[in-house]
Order: C-alpha cells, then structure tokens, then sequence
C-alpha cells in the first residue's frame, strides 16, 4: 500500500512538472546530489543553470556564503564584531562599494544574467530553507548581484593580485599551486592528461566549491572559490585547464612625500582626493558605534599607510576588467584549442597562469594575467616600494596577450608549474627572459619544481596510473639533495648525538608518508637550517642548471650543531627520534582526526600539506596545500580521478564536511562522475526546478 501511495505521489509531482513546463516550453532544471555532496546540475538555459548552482552552493555552504558576502560588503563590524573593523576599513579604503556599482554598468549582458540567476538561486535556497542558517548570519540577506561583485574584487585583488604589498601574504601563509600538462609524445596512451592541483588555505575564501554543470548536453566539470559562479578550474570532454599562482608584479606600492596637507609629484604639490565614510561598529553590549574613515586617494592610488611626511599608494591592475567571469565561461565552453586561446585573449583575469590540455593533443602553458608596462626597471625595483616622485613610474597601460610568456607543444612532451616563474616550465628550458622585459618575471627554480621536473625527466612513457603517484608523492628533493652532505658533515663531526640522528636518517624513506619515520627528525633540522637561504649551499642556483642547483653544505659544522638541537628538541618532545610523520602531522576537521601524509612545498614534496602550527608541540594539523587535486586523460572519453580535500561542504551538519580527509589521508583520489549513466549510477537523490525552487522527486527510478 505503502509503495501505491509513492508512485501515486510521484505521479502527481511529475504531472506538476511536465504541465508547468509544457507551459514554459522548456525542460525542468535538475541536481542529481551524488554521494560526495557533488551537484550534477543540467538545464536548457543560463538562468536555470545557474540558478541551480547557486541553490546548490547554499545548500552546503549558508553561512559560510553569507559570512563571505557580509565581510566583503565592508560591513563585518557592523554585523558582528569589532574585530573586523581593519578588514571594513581596507574595502572602503580601496573603493569596492564604488567599483562594484561601475562593474555592474559595464558588464557584459551575459554576466549580468549569470550574476543574476545565481543570486536568484542563494536567496531562493535561503527562503525555502530558513532553518539552514544561523541567527547571526541572516543580517545579510537577501544577497543582492552587488554582493558577489564586491566578493569577487576582495578574493582577486586583496587575496591574490595585492597581497603581498598588503602584508597579507604571511597572515594566510602557504598559497600556492601544482600543475602538469602532458602530450602525447609523452604519454603512454597517446592522450593529453592534465594535472590540477592548487594549494590555499582550508578555511574562509579560499575554499572550493565542486560541481558538474550540463547545458544543453554539454558537460563542464570542476570547481569555484564559494560565492563565486560558474568553473574556474575545470574540464570538458575536449579540454580543461588549471591555474597556478605565477611569479607576476601587477600591483604596486609607491612611496610619496607629503607637503602642506598634499603630496608632491615631479616636484609640484597636489590635493588628495578625500572621502570621509562611516563605518557602524557592533558593541559588546549589541549596540552601534560609528567609526569615521579618511579615504585620501592620489594619482597612484589610494594611500594605504601614512608616517610622518611619507605616505604609501596602492596601485592594482585590473580594475577596469568587469567581465572576469565571463572569461572563465566562455574556457569551460571552449570546444578546441582556438576557442580555448580567444577566450585567454579577453585579458579580464588579471592573475595566475594557466595550464592547459586537450583531446587534440595539445598542451600549452601560458603566464597569465595583466602585466603593466613599464618605462625602465627590472623585478627586483618594481617587486619593492617603488619612488612615487615620478609621474614616468605610474604605469597606464597593460602588456597585450602578444607579449606574454607563453609555450605550446614544446619538444619535452610536458609542461609543469609549481609557483616558479615562466622560464622553467619546461627542461631543458624552452623560454628565454632574455626575450622579455626584465620586469616580467624573476629567475629561480625552488626544489618543489624541481622534484616536478624531475618526475618528468625520469619517465619518458608516463601513464594516467604513474600520474596520479606523481602528484601524491611525498618524496623530499630537498633531501635528497642535501642528505649525503649532511651524512658528511657528521661523519666528520664526530658528534654521538649526530651519529644517533644520522643513522635513523639513513633508514628513512625520505617522504612524507603517514608512516615515515625519520620525516619529523628531518623537518625539524630544515627549519633551523633554512632552506631558503642562499647562503646556506656551497653552489648557489643556477640559470644553466636550475633543477640541480643549489647544493653542497656551506657552513658544516653549522649544520651538526643544527641536528644535535633537534635532537635534543624530539627527546624531549617524544623520548625518541623514529616518530612515524602520521603521529605528527594530523588531519583535524568537524570530528576526525586522521594521519596526515605530505608537507611543506619549500622542502621540495609535490604533495603540498603545509601547518599553520608552531612545530614546538606534539602534534601539527594541516590547514592549507592540496585542496582541489583533478586528474584527467583526454582520449575518445574523458577519464578523471579528483578530491576535494576538506570536503564539498561547510554546513554544520553536513555530511559532506571533511569527508573526503580519509581519502586524503590513504593518499586515494575519487572517480569524478562525468557521463550521465555515471550520474545517474551514484545519485543519491535528485531535485527538480518549480516555481517555489527545488524539491526533492519522491521516488526513485528502481520503484
């Protein structure tokens, strides 16, 4: 009886459906939920798309969204505490509100409709679902196409484009990115495979957002920081890209001197631009304080700091690019590579490089983003506070795609990224910076490169399995680097605690492995040791050989004293120098607490863990490095292994939150399900689009 009452039910539901949208002549947007908390969303139209996507995104990330929205609004003090009075501040300093309410004059119909029927789909979700959202968070609905604006510009601008000259670079600690395209030449099956990898923290903002858009029968797969619509690194079955944080100066910090109340330039003075804004401060007691700011904004930009009778201005490229997420879109339907490279061409994304493969067999590496051009100078001047006495250094105009570093099919078979700069994406080097500006890009190979190179350079027939070993290796190219100067330096030194260290050293696997014994011993003499320091190695880097460069102990005995330290520091901390890395290093989320394997990039892993903990403890939790790793062969059919390290969701009751660290922490990746019979296989329920939002179909196709 039970089962006649649900078919009868979903027979009415589905004549619902089928005359609401025979009305509408279209067919009902649809999310098939799988059991990784991954929306398959498919529509016949941009409005229902994304309109589903922004349900979906609420669904596993209320709070978080409306926390994001509320802090990027400038209105975090007001909202909850003074203690986000700095972060109000700085949106008010650089303009945000303005620009926000420019952009949305400016840009492209088509991301207004995208915008539009996302927000649409958030405050929908939120309406239909109330109970979903703290008391504390629901100040900031409804969210408004502002909103996501004013999102947009925080993450890219603050969080990437400026954050070095805004100091934020060391509150949020190890940002970075892996990334390798490989050709056919190269590959074992004669397909193009790519690897996505980026590395930022596992909290707030830099948090990814997984999803599966179908439109019209055309797939598109991967993901988007929260609060953010549409794939920013993703694929199709003809393509996909990924992005990697490049080596690029595209904002800068000009030092100005002050005279009577202005600021002097080419030796006239000039007034500031000065706005008077107030911000209300929430009270300890729940009352509103206002809190008055001066914005003073020169030709540079707007003044960030002030001492005495110098004053410091920020300058930022990209302002002036509304239609970055319409650059994205235009990627995820790109069909080939021409379409791929018109799209690059925009020129709204001001930031990252961009990795890239395809079913033709192309791979290309391109040094992405807006480059100013610049009268004289070399990286090491413009990467500093740069003199703002000078009209001649406010630059006004951006280096064309033309100019750009750039590779395409290079004779290797393959390209890498890992944060180093555009000259060493592939070995033997194929791009000279002799050929470009020498403000373009620094020179330098750090040992995570390095150990990508490497992997590359041993295995001339590379296949999807050896790929996927490659980006979860934990092996420490510092180590092996190093290690046999280090066992010199003992031998020499004569020092017993050495010996006794040296000798659980030459046991060790030299990874990262959950299991590792000697990693902590290791790790902890890389830190007092310094890796970083050029002054540390007997050769230094080197242009000519820059994946076995540097090397060689400079200070030996200097080295000794470091490891006999650490010795004393693990006795006291452990009683003992074999520690397996796992006891150590630990995945900590909404109620787990795994064995962690990886660590930090500076010591040459490619599966990038990096802590924001003091290593003065028993244990250290990872909070940032491998969050989005996808891996995809382009043959006749699309092949993709993926994890979202942390989870696809936020909610506090969510499955979905942290349940992927235990694949993480067996070093396994997941099936990315792709093909509507491998959605179809894995849902575990599905909604379908109404007039009051989604609602869950209330039965399933075996009935």
């Amino acid at each position: 009886m039970k089962t006649i009452r649900v078919l009868l039910l979903g027979a009415i539901f589905l004549s619902f459906i089928s005359t609401s949208c025979s009305q509408e002549n279209n067919k009902p947007a649809q999310i098939a939920w799988d059991k990784w908390g991954v929306p398959h969303i498919s529509a016949d139209n941009i409005h229902d798309l994304f309109y589903a996507q922004g349900w979906a995104q609420m669904h596993n990330h209320a709070n978080l969204i409306l926390k994001l929205y509320g802090s990027s609004r400038g209105k975090g003090a007001e909202y909850w505490s003074k203690d986000k009075l700095q972060n109000d501040i700085l949106i008010c300093t650089l303009g945000f509100e303005e620009l926000a309410e420019a952009w949305e004059a400016q840009q492209d119909p088509r991301v207004k409709t995208i915008i539009k029927s996302f927000v649409e789909g958030l405050n929908a979700y939120a309406k239909a679902h109330p109970e979903a959202i703290d008391k504390e968070n629901k100040i900031v609905l409804p969210i408004t196409t502002k909103d996501v604006n004013m999102h947009s510009m925080f993450v890219i601008f603050t969080r990437f484009i400026a954050s070095g000259e805004l100091e934020l670079s060391q509150q949020w600690g190890s940002m970075g990115s892996n990334a390798y395209a490989v050709g056919p030449s190269r590959s074992a099956s004669g397909n193009a495979m790519l690897v996505q990898n980026p590395h930022l923290p596992w909290f707030n903002e830099f948090l990814f957002f997984e999803s599966h858009l179908t439109l019209n029968g055309k797939d598109m797969y991967g993901v988007t920081l929260v609060g953010l619509p549409g794939i920013s690194i993703g694929f199709n079955k003809n393509l996909g890209w990924t992005h990697t944080n490049n080596t690029i100066d595209n904002s800068d910090i000009y030092e100005i001197e002050l005279k009577d109340g202005g600021y002097l330039l080419d030796g006239k003075r000039n007034d500031f631009d000065v706005t008077t804004k107030t911000i209300r401060v929430k009270q300890d007691d729940g009352t509103w304080a206002p809190s008055e700011v001066s914005v003073l904004k020169t030709v540079h930009g707007p003044v960030i700091g002030k001492k005495n009778d110098k004053a410091l201005a920020l300058r930022m490229v990209g302002l002036d690019k509304p239609n970055m997420l319409l650059q994205w879109w235009q990627m995820a339907n790109s069909n080939n590579f021409e379409e791929f490279e018109s799209a690059l061409k925009m020129a709204q994304i001001g930031f990252w490089n961009v990795i890239y493969a395809d079913k033709e067999g192309n791979i290309f590496y391109l040094f992405n983003g807006l480059v100013p051009k610049r009268k004289a100078g070399d990286w090491a001047y413009w990467s500093s506070i740069v003199p703002g006495g000078k009209s001649e250094n406010i630059w006004t105009e951006m280096h064309p795609y033309e100019d750009l570093p750039k590779l395409k099919n290079p004779e290797t078979g393959w390209i890498q990224n890992a944060n180093d700069p555009p000259w060493t994406c592939t070995v033997p080097v194929a791009l000279n910076p002799k050929d470009y500006p020498p403000y373009m890009a620094p020179a330098g190979m750090s040992f995570r490169p390095q150990r990508a190179a490497r992997m590359m350079l041993e295995d001339s027939s590379v296949t999807f399995d050896e790929l996927i070993g490659y980006k979860l290796s934990t092996r420490m190219e510092f180590a092996d680097r190093i290690l046999d100067d280090l066992f010199a330096a003992i031998a020499h030194s004569g020092s017993q605690k050495a010996k006794e260290a040296g000798a659980v050293l030459e046991k060790w696997d030299r990874e990262a492995n959950a299991d590792s014994k000697g990693t902590l011993l290791f790790y902890l003499w890389a830190l007092k040791f310094n890796v970083g320091n050029p002054a540390n190695y007997v050769v230094k880097w080197d242009t000519e050989h820059p994946d076995t460069t540097p090397d060689g102990i400079s200070d030996p005995a200097r080295a000794v004293q470091l490891l006999e330290a650490t010795v004393d520091e693990m006795k006291a901390n452990f009683g003992r120098l074999d520690v397996p890395w796992g006891d150590f290093y630990r995945l900590r989320q909404n109620g787990k607490d795994l064995p962690a394997n990886g660590a930090t990039g500076e010591l040459g892993v490619f599966r990038v863990a990096h802590s924001y903990d003091s290593p003065n403890g028993k244990q250290m939790y990872v909070g940032s490095g491998d969050s989005w790793v996808g891996i995809i062969e382009f043959g006749d059919s699309v092949r993709a292994k993926v994890l979202l390290s942390y989870g696809n969701a936020t909610q506090k009751g969510s499955p979905h939150n942290g349940d992927q660290l235990e694949l993480f922490s067996r070093k396994e990746l997941r099936d990315a399900w792709f093909t509507p019979e491998q959605v179809k296989a894995n849902a575990t329920r599905t909604e379908i689009l109404t007039k009051g939002g989604f609602h869950n179909i209330p039965f399933t196709p075996s009935i």
